[in-house]
């Protein structure tokens, strides 16, 4: 059994990283088991989606649970990013409605405002978050105002519990890349608590820049990245190497840049093999980590 460093401390692998996996790719796991198993690979963190079986926050005893679940993380020396794409935990016939986009959001709102109130609960290093699609029948300029609006509640909300806000650009969503963040930044006035996450597997889907490129052009407000492979054009969360990212390269930008928070494991299709994965997947993040600089 490995003894995982404190939640802030960098994997003694890989000084001035520190990895974490998320519970999406546990998804046939107790949430404790799968702390369990996350921390003995080795991990610094986890990102925590939240879902039926995953600390559900509209399930009973929700404050007895958080608090749990908050002494579990600390026996295990896990930190913790909040993320909140579950598939069908709003509704049981549509994958991830209701969002900020549709006519009626008021379902989302709630489950990000538990959301930011766990992550203030769990001491989270950030709390994520996406746009969704574009509704049927929603014109892009209602999309986008009812994205600021809502947004903008959840900025007063994270304010005021004093967590910090991620969120990610998504291919095919209204917000889907780096550019798109910036325009959102923006409109809400460039709020201090509101970051962006990062999935490393977006940037070579869709980014113009080169991955690292990527990671540089968001240092400054980088609070939570995910990372995975990726091909180009094409939105499928990978096992590392059996994509197209060259990872010693993102790895010593994300170092360059002093970015300090967890690096997850973004495998949301793998938890049919989540222990094997888990482990492979750490295994070659460190020795990613360690690769020489390529001098040709």
């Amino acid at each position: 059994m490995t003894t995982a460093p404190g939640p802030g401390t960098p994997d003694p692998a890989t000084p001035g990283l520190r990895f974490g996996y998320g519970t999406n790719g546990f998804a046939n796991h107790r949430l404790d088991d799968a702390l369990g198993v996350i921390a003995d690979l080795g991990y610094q963190g986890v990102a925590l989606t939240l879902d039926h079986d995953h600390l559900d926050p509209f399930g009973p005893d929700l404050a007895a649970r958080v608090a749990a679940v908050g002494r579990r993380l600390t026996e295990l020396g896990l930190g913790v990013v909040i993320e909140t794409g579950a598939r069908y935990l709003l509704d049981p016939w549509h994958k991830h409605a209701p969002t900020l986009l549709h006519d009626d959001s008021a379902l989302r709102v709630e489950f990000l405002r538990r959301a930011v109130a766990i992550g203030a609960d769990l001491g989270a290093e950030a709390v994520s978050y996406w746009s969704g699609v574009r509704p049927a029948g929603v014109d892009p300029a209602t999309a986008w105002d009812r994205l600021v609006a809502g947004s903008a509640e959840l900025v007063g909300v994270a304010d005021a519990a004093g967590v910090v806000l991620g969120f990610e650009p998504e291919p095919g969503m209204l917000v889907a890349d780096i550019a798109d963040w910036r325009r959102l930044y923006e409109a809400l006035g460039a709020p201090p608590r509101f970051g962006i996450t990062l999935d490393i597997g977006h940037c070579r889907c869709l980014e113009p820049a080169p991955v690292p490129e990527c990671v540089a052009q968001v240092a400054a407000h980088l609070v939570n990245v995910q990372i995975d492979d990726m091909r180009r054009g094409v939105h499928e969360h990978l096992e590392f190497g059996t994509g197209e990212i060259d990872f010693p390269p993102v790895l010593r930008a994300l170092a360059d840049a002093g970015y300090a928070g967890l690096v997850a494991v973004e495998l949301p299709r793998h938890s049919h093999a989540a222990p094997s994965v888990a482990a492979h997947s750490i295994e070659f993040l460190r020795a990613a980590a360690l690769s020489p600089p390529d001098r040709r």
